[in-house]
């Protein structure tokens, strides 16, 4: 008794170009529309599937720590850079009084008047 391979490889689905599996999706989801069979959502189905999948992602903690210091990293990078037109960052203030930290100590603004 010989065993044979089932050449599973030149069968199915998966088998197929992607091109083609496009061109069977598409017209799947035509007859469906045609048929009235295709399911669309109502805002309230598409808001709890959206909820439910945000909190399975979310129960990974070391997930939402790297996407997190992702975001950090790019919003830094925004803040490191100069705005269109500018040829230099914005002065930086000291944080509590407002007062850009080059200027903070000089009582009269930008140029205090020098001693003769």
């Amino acid at each position: 008794m010989s065993t044979q391979q089932t050449g599973t490889k030149t069968r199915g689905f998966a088998s197929m170009s992607s091109e083609k599996q496009r061109e069977i999706a598409r017209k799947g989801g035509r007859a469906a529309h045609e048929r009235g069979t295709a399911h669309e959502f109502t805002t309230d189905e598409a808001r709890a599937a959206g909820r439910k999948g945000g909190e399975a992602v979310s129960a990974n903690r070391s997930h939402m720590a790297t996407i997190g210091r992702m975001g950090g990293k790019s919003s830094a990078g925004r803040r490191a850079m100069p705005h269109q037109g500018e040829s230099s960052p914005p002065p930086q203030t000291d944080g509590q009084t407002g007062l850009n930290q080059q200027n903070a100590s000089a009582p009269d603004g930008p140029n205090p008047p020098q001693p003769e």
